[in-house]
């Protein structure tokens, strides 16, 4: 658990799993903001590496999963439970690695990349970064973003400090996007297309693509 005398970039780091102190804590949170790092972006090719969480009172841990590591059990209890919202930026990915790597099927969604989509039409650029520095007023360290995220033990301070600021700022990010979107009257539309992400992420697991073309 972070404490207020810490660093902001300050973060917990546990292997394979959440330990049953951090689940109690979760469990307690309304909204919780996930990131997860592969080793590419090939679902069924590319294993799941690390998942990083944040709740609303800045507490980060970032779990280390091994090679061939299939199960999570008290991940998927947190991120199976329908009273957590849980906050991505690109969903879409996630939610299919999560489900691919570990058999967790993540509801309900928020995906701060479909928000900024659907609320900042004024911008062409809705990259965590873009977003975040826009939002939150904060630029993102984006250096360590195409890494080595299996080498486990040996996981840099860099890569680390790296995983746990993409998810430090989401839920703020999600607050700004969300009155945003309730302002412009695209809210309802907002909540439709999260409830898509399940659908599409499990077409893109399944290799399907361009179905809705003609």
């Amino acid at each position: 658990m972070i404490s207020k005398n810490q660093k902001p970039e300050s973060f917990s780091l546990l292997d394979k799993d959440l330990n049953n102190i951090f689940l109690e804590q979760l469990l307690d949170s309304s909204a919780i903001a996930i990131d997860t790092e592969a080793m590419g972006l090939i679902h069924g090719r590319d294993r799941l590496c690390l998942v990083q969480i944040c709740d609303e009172k800045d507490n980060v841990v970032c779990i280390r999963l091994l090679p061939k590591q299939t199960q999570a059990p008290n991940l998927k209890i947190l991120l199976e439970q329908t009273s957590i919202e849980k906050v991505f930026h690109f969903a879409r990915f996630d939610v299919a690695a999560l489900a691919s790597n570990l058999d967790i099927h993540v509801n309900p969604i928020f995906c701060t990349k479909i928000a900024s989509k659907l609320a900042r039409t004024y911008s062409p650029r809705h990259g965590l970064k873009e977003v975040i520095l826009e939002l939150v007023g904060v630029e993102l360290d984006k250096q360590a973003q195409s890494s080595d995220w299996g080498k486990i033990e040996d996981l840099s301070e860099k890569q680390l400090k790296y995983a746990a600021n993409d998810v430090r700022f989401l839920l703020q990010a999600k607050e700004k996007l969300e009155y945003m979107l309730k302002r412009e009257e695209r809210w309802e539309l907002a909540k439709s297309c999260f409830n898509c992400i399940p659908v599409i992420s499990e077409l893109d697991r399944k290799r399907y693509t361009n179905i809705f073309d003609h």
